[in-house]
């Protein structure tokens, strides 16, 4: 039987609001009060989890270099890339009375072009202290012409300059002269990022690292006196060059972090793009970031009225990493400052950042009596009079973090030795959200919610705990007075957005009163008596799961919701593919739970991007006699995204995995083999007989031998 294939829109609309500091998750539906509720769940979990091992400075002096070094890969940025040549050019020079202005360019990597100006007052005697500013999402842009964001954020940089230091104003990806991308995830629906371990903040990390190399160069500038600052998404890159490379010896950060109560469950998610955050595989809440500073000086800096950076969880992030400052006894050199006004570069925030960075980079604390003021019409800061051919700013995405390339196993060996390492990085790296292995079978809570007979068909439901929040129904279909322990074999079928719809459209002719929901669709005579034919000619049993998102716990279907729903995931350490998997094996767990069905022999079946979460749970259990899967994407690029899977392995390697354990069936419409050439041939290499995977056309009859 192909699987049962359609979404049934269940349930109200809800709405997680654009966030303040007061403002809770609202919901007018049971999935989407069953989200709303798991996000809390989820996120006061993190919260609590993210500094419980540090007790002691020697606690914390052991977790540093590692916390570093994980922030690097969440960045996207381990293995380090290659420093290759900066290869810098000044492109022209604009003097005021007191400052010059070098507008320069330079290749973080080879044809990854960083657009920037170089404030340096005009008399230089001796070395000076470095600012490197990061800008924020300051659009300038005039007849189609960007000229980066420098331009909009130019008065810091000559206030910088006319009090004696030199700062180095760089562009973002986006916003620089060369347009890339922040919204991968937010507005591409580039949801593979998630899968490569990519995000658009590795590249403002890493352009800010090697921006602080190319300052090392300049005569002008004391390397041992570098500081960093910038607002919004300027104070977001502050922390990770800050977090990253000690020889910022100053940050100010404005208006740049707070915590994952307000992101996830108060939705401040909703107003920043994915330059924002990294991919939060080891699943910190944000003080951790801000705690990789420590010891060194530390402003942070924010209004009173910002809705997306709340004040009151820019306060807790500022007494967590107290903490941190206060095992160092250093806690003299943390500062908090919060000025009344909304998410807007204010001259208050800039006072006490010039302040911060005279007494820490200086030694000097004298009043601050020029302002920040614009010298420069955009058009004069400009790099490029015209844009470099080889630039590779606006496809970064696809390169920036290494992608697998997993080789073909010469031996049973290798394949045994590779299969382990790849199980570990999936555990490790992409399903690092998934509860406790040991608590699989825990919990489960299994209820019975109805059984009924009609037309020779025994349909019956089981409702049970995912996780947490997260509830879910079994339905269980087999022959009318066969016990579950006389079948032959129970197929399991996982059902997407289509496949759920289907199920109630093929039962709902004899099943209509305990399938009513708010949107029953209408009734398939002829798919339900296929059923009816199957099993009185079979004796097998049918079960049917909708994991979360799907079915009964379908959430608010608005193409924005479900986006930012999909990226509070990514938030927690988690896709909701990568949760599916847990779903779907947790319903395994369930039907062995269920009288009779302890030693059934168990197929597995789904379709599409479901198929794929289908074969990862077959993965992690062992009883799984086969897997039917329909439309399997043939890459994690198109679906299932789980975290990082890429930059260990894909779909045909999955594959393999799986024909290893079960025998697996593969359903396309065009029996193209392509695809799967690298698990058909790891198969043959394993002698697992010709059998044990096959490529087939798409059926239209029930499954066979």
């Amino acid at each position: 039987m192909k699987p049962i294939a359609n979404f049934c829109r269940l349930l109200l609309v809800v709405t997680i609001v654009v966030c303040s500091a007061s403002q809770v998750v609202v919901a007018q539906s049971a999935g989407d009060k069953m989200i709303a509720d798991y996000f809390k769940q989820e996120t006061a979990e993190v919260s609590q989890q993210t500094f419980a091992n540090i007790k002691t400075l020697e606690d914390w002096e052991a977790y540093k270099p590692v916390a570093r070094e994980q922030l690097f890969e969440m960045l996207g940025l381990s293995p380090r890339p290659e420093k290759t040549p900066l290869q810098p050019v000044i492109t022209g020079t604009i003097e005021q009375e007191d400052f010059i202005v070098e507008k320069l360019h330079f290749q973080s990597r080879p044809g990854l072009y960083v657009t920037g100006n170089l404030y340096r007052p005009k008399v230089v005697d001796k070395k000076l202290p470095a600012i490197l500013y990061v800008c924020g999402h300051g659009r300038v842009k005039k007849d189609g012409i960007s000229y980066g964001n420098k331009t909009h954020y130019q008065h810091h940089g000559a206030w910088f300059a006319r009090n004696g230091y030199v700062c180095l104003t760089i562009d973002t990806l986006q916003l620089g002269e060369i347009e890339g991308i922040h919204h991968g995830t937010y507005r591409e629906k580039m949801w593979w990022w998630n899968a490569r371990g990519y995000t658009s903040a590795g590249v403002e990390a890493w352009n800010c690292i090697r921006a602080l190399d190319y300052l090392e160069t300049r005569p002008e500038v004391d390397a041992q006196k570098m500081g960093v600052t910038g607002r919004s998404g300027g104070g977001a890159y502050s922390w990770w060059i800050s977090a990253l490379d000690e020889r910022i010896k100053v940050a100010v950060p404005v208006a740049g972090i707070t915590n994952l109560q307000n992101h996830v469950v108060d939705g401040c998610v909703e107003g920043h793009c994915d330059c924002m955050f990294m991919v939060n595989t080891y699943r910190w809440d944000y003080a951790m970031v801000a705690a990789l500073v420590a010891p060194r000086p530390l402003l942070i800096s924010n209004t009173d009225k910002d809705r997306i950076f709340p004040l009151d969880g820019v306060v807790d992030v500022y007494f967590d990493v107290r903490k941190i400052y206060q095992l160092y006894g250093e806690a003299d050199k943390l500062g908090l400052q919060i000025t009344e006004g909304p998410h807007q570069d204010t001259q208050e925030l800039r006072i006490h950042a010039f302040h911060w960075m005279n007494q820490y980079l200086k030694g000097e604390d004298p009043l601050i009596e020029t302002t920040a003021v614009k010298f420069f019409e955009p058009e004069q800061l400009k790099v490029f009079d015209e844009l470099p051919a080889d630039q590779i700013n606006t496809k970064i995405s696809e390169t920036f973090t290494v992608k697998a390339e997993p080789k073909l196993p010469e031996s049973s060996a290798e394949w045994s030795s590779m299969k382990t390492e790849w199980m570990s990085q999936l555990r490790e790296k992409s399903f690092r959200g998934w509860p406790a292995e040991k608590n699989i079978d825990e919990d489960l809570n299994v209820k019975e919610v109805f059984s009924s007979e009609a037309d020779g068909i025994n349909l019956s439901a089981f409702d049970f705990t995912a996780q947490g929040a997260i509830k879910l129904r079994l339905y269980l279909g087999h022959p009318a007075g066969v016990k579950p322990e006389d079948l032959d074999l129970v197929v399991m079928n996982v059902l997407d957005q289509q496949g759920w719809e289907s199920f109630l459209s093929t039962y709902r002719p004899g099943f209509e009163k305990q399938l009513s929901t708010s949107n029953l669709p209408e009734g398939n005579a002829a798919d339900y008596q296929s059923q009816q034919k199957m099993f009185a000619n079979f004796k097998w049993g049918m079960a049917y799961v909708a994991p979360r998102g799907v079915g009964l716990s379908a959430w608010d279907a608005n193409e924005k919701n479900q986006t930012q729903i999909r990226r509070r995931f990514m938030l927690l350490g988690q896709t909701l593919d990568g949760m599916q998997v847990w779903d779907i094996r947790r319903a395994i767990h369930t039907l062995r739970d269920i009288d009779g069905f302890q030693e059934t022999p168990l197929w597995l079946q789904s379709e599409r991007t479901m198929a794929g979460n289908t074969l990862y749970a077959s993965l992690f259990e062992d009883d799984i006699t086969r897997l039917d899967l329909w439309h399997l994407p043939a890459s994690h690029h198109d679906g299932p995204v789980y975290l990082n899977v890429l930059r260990y392995l894909d779909l045909p390697q999955a594959v393999a995995l799986g024909a290893e354990k079960s025998a697996v069936r593969i359903y396309d419409a065009s029996l193209d083999q392509s695809p799967w050439g690298y698990s058909k041939t790891v198969a043959e290499r394993l002698e697992l007989g010709d059998k044990q995977l096959e490529i087939r056309q798409l059926p239209s009859s029930t499954p066979s031998e």
